[in-house]
């Protein structure tokens, strides 16, 4: 009897085993999903699917605006350098010509009239290129910071 109870389970097993690691193949019963399930699968892939078209469209909104602001910043960036250079050359020019001048002193008198004319001219001309470089760097920054406002305030607009 042992043989024929050992050969039934073993017919049972291999009915039930699909593999070679044992894992067993019940079938699930069939079911049929009610029509109001699927309408709300169907209404939250729908959802899904739009919630993702909108991202999609805020992130190339996003990287369009990057791009133009980093674009806007690169020039006022390089403006604000050529400035510094145009800068550096008249302070430069002046300099030699305050040494040249100097060459020609006779006297101290006149060296510290000439001393303080150079310095007064200079103070004056550093806190003119002082004002340009203000005035620029906030021109750019304001130009950089337009977009970015402005595209804030059209998604404000956009969620009220």
């Amino acid at each position: 009897m042992n043989e024929t109870t050992a050969a039934a389970t073993k017919a049972k097993t291999a009915k039930h085993l699909s593999d070679s690691f044992g894992l067993s193949n019940y079938e699930m019963p069939k079911m049929e999903v009610p029509v109001e399930f699927r309408e709300m699968t169907d209404k939250g892939v729908a959802h899904a699917r739009d919630i993702y078209a909108k991202a999609m469209v805020a992130s190339e909104e996003a990287a369009d605006l990057l791009e133009n602001t980093y674009t806007t910043v690169a020039k006022g960036a390089a403006d604000y350098n050529l400035k510094l250079i145009e800068i550096a050359r008249t302070n430069t020019r002046a300099a030699f010509d305050y040494a040249r001048k100097l060459l020609g002193v006779k006297s101290p008198a006149e060296f510290i009239e000439l001393s303080t004319a150079h310095v007064r001219n200079q103070f004056d001309i550093v806190s003119a290129q002082n004002k340009e470089l203000c005035a620029l760097a906030q021109e750019v920054a304001s130009e950089a910071a337009e977009p970015i406002k402005t595209s804030v305030s059209k998604a404000f607009n956009k969620a009220t």
